[in-house]
């Protein structure tokens, strides 16, 4: 059989023309029978990655509910942020490492690995005796991690045409739901009643049953590629994203802003990538070839990509804390605090998705999906210590359907936008940004918020206000609840006040993803008109790759 030549963007081929130039389209299935069992191998295989989704998704959720057990068994409480960071900071650096390896080496060995790593990971933080331990084991399970969430967003890229893809969107949007609100819930379950190290071992028996069934069900194409590594931009990529990550987490917090430190990491970083973007003009096989940004929706996709990163990690942070601080919620249910924004998130996750299928015109989602969150979230800076739940649930709710327009809408005119042969470094970049957007998110309008805390504090309670938050400017339910009234009131203001400039930061941002998605050209979706006679596109996905 001839090599099948690579698809370009906007044309009508499918994955099984989707081939580089080395490697040979797999043979096509024997008999009928065997064909009309494709489908529901397709399906197992979905199955097996969104287990894997979760995975990366939950884990983190899980681990904060488990924390101060985690602390009062082994210490190190200075070391407390560490646990998360490493884990981050080894999620985000590998991310683009995962997704060129896979376009490389092919996709399914590669994300295998990844799978494995993560269980050695979640094993060894599971049997952690210190906190030294945990840090690198966590660091571990991150570098699996990183390869989780690249993995499959790329597998799909290979296995379902575009045009198909948006009638998985709605279960893609159901496991990051699912993950947000389950994932305190379960860590406090587990915690509870099997003790925090099975916040780890949980992983393990669904890391398992996700790796058997890709083993046995997905059989894409190996690839053969001569070209070498290209280490020197993996690392300072590496380099890169590790400044960047640390000046967001560690600014404002560990550091002041303007410290040595910080600005020491800024210098680093910034070298880095200006040195990792000469290298790329030069490697044979680069880590983030730069052709990919020429195209003009992958780079616009990839601006509204870092916003939504930005917007949606910032309101998962504040908007429980104002609950709980200011509308009196429990902090024990504080992952279905969300549920409003979550759940019109995949309803319209799922609505555009299918009509996305139906039509082939994607377009108007992205500019819909910006300005329904530039409007909640200017609506959600309007809530004070007067606003009702209801209010906020609704509030949150038109945050969440701007949301749904845009979270796989953004992965999937990514990847529509470049050649199958670069579907890993797509995938990768387009997780990255949203991974970088969330971090300045969280970064900046946590450092908005507790400046604002800080001063209405003083400015209510004086002295007694100051010292309230002079360390920290978020209270857990137990500090609040000791407070004198009069303080308790002031923070409730100072709460508010700050949620205010978080939110109001937020839709100023969410401005310049409206303004890149109303530049979107709407490119037909590969796959669109292309089924064969008696099939349709999905089945000519399918096989080609189950």
């Amino acid at each position: 059989m001839k090599p099948a030549k690579s698809a370009k963007p906007g044309n009508s081929g499918e994955p099984v023309d989707a081939l580089t130039k080395s490697e040979e389209a797999p043979q096509a299935p024997a008999d009928a029978a065997e064909a009309g069992k494709q489908p529901r191998s397709v399906r197992v295989v979905l199955m097996a990655l969104m287990i894997a989704m979760m995975l990366a998704m939950l884990d983190n959720m899980i681990i904060g509910t488990a924390m101060p057990t985690i602390v009062g068994e082994l210490g190190g409480l200075e070391h407390l942020s560490w646990v998360v960071t490493a884990y981050t900071l080894a999620t985000a650096a590998s991310t683009p490492i995962w997704g060129k390896l896979g376009d490389m080496y092919g996709r399914k060995g590669i994300f295998m690995t990844s799978i494995v790593l993560f269980l050695i990971g979640s094993a060894l933080s599971g049997m952690a005796q210190d906190m030294g331990q945990l840090i690198g084991f966590r660091a571990i399970q991150g570098l699996g991690a990183g390869g989780l969430m690249v993995g499959v967003m790329a597998i799909i890229g290979d296995l379902i045409p575009p045009r198909e893809r948006g009638k998985y969107q709605g279960m893609m949007a159901g496991v990051m739901a699912l993950a947000m609100i389950g994932g305190p819930l379960i860590g406090g379950t587990i915690t509870d009643n099997w003790g925090w190290r099975w916040s780890f071992y949980i992983n393990l028996p669904l890391g398992v049953i996700a790796l058997i069934a890709v083993s046995a069900v997905l059989h894409l194409p190996k690839k053969r590629v001569d070209a070498r590594i290209d280490y020197l931009g993996a690392a300072l990529l590496t380099v890169g994203i590790t400044s960047i990550v640390l000046v967001t987490t560690w600014g404002g917090t560990e550091y002041a802003w303007g410290s040595a430190r910080i600005m020491e990491l800024i210098a680093i970083g910034v070298a880095a990538l200006i040195g990792f973007l000469f290298v790329q003009t030069k490697a044979a096989a680069p880590v983030m070839p730069l052709h990919i940004f020429r195209s003009r929706n992958f780079t616009l996709m990839s601006v509204v990509g870092f916003v939504t990163g930005f917007v949606m990690f910032g309101a998962v942070l504040f908007l429980p804390l104002y609950q709980q601080s200011v509308q009196g919620a429990s902090a024990t249910n504080s992952g279905l605090l969300l549920l409003p924004m979550l759940g019109s998130m995949l309803v319209t996750s799922m609505v555009s998705g299918r009509v996305t299928t139906n039509t082939g015109r994607y377009r108007v989602f992205p500019i819909v999906g910006s300005a329904l969150m530039v409007v909640g979230l200017y609506l959600l800076s309007l809530m004070d210590t007067d606003t009702s739940r209801l209010t906020s649930g609704l509030y949150m709710a038109v945050v969440g359907a701007g949301m749904g327009c845009l979270m796989q809408i953004t992965m999937l005119v990514s990847q529509n936008s470049v050649e199958m042969k670069d579907m890993g470094v797509a995938s990768s970049s387009s997780t990255l940004f949203r991974t970088l957007g969330s971090s300045f998110g969280v970064a900046i309008m946590g450092a908005l918020f507790n400046h604002r805390v800080q001063d209405v504090m003083s400015e209510r309670a004086g002295a007694l206000g100051s010292k309230v938050t002079e360390q920290s400017a978020q209270l857990d339910a137990a500090s609040l609840a000791k407070l004198p009234v009069a303080a308790r009131e002031a923070y409730q203001h100072a709460v508010a006040s700050g949620t205010h400039s978080a939110f109001m930061l937020g839709a100023v941002v969410a401005v310049v993803a409206l303004v890149a998605a109303v530049f979107v050209k709407e490119v037909p979706l590969r796959g669109a008109g292309a089924s064969a006679p008696g099939g349709s596109g999905e089945d000519k996905a399918v096989e080609a790759a189950v």
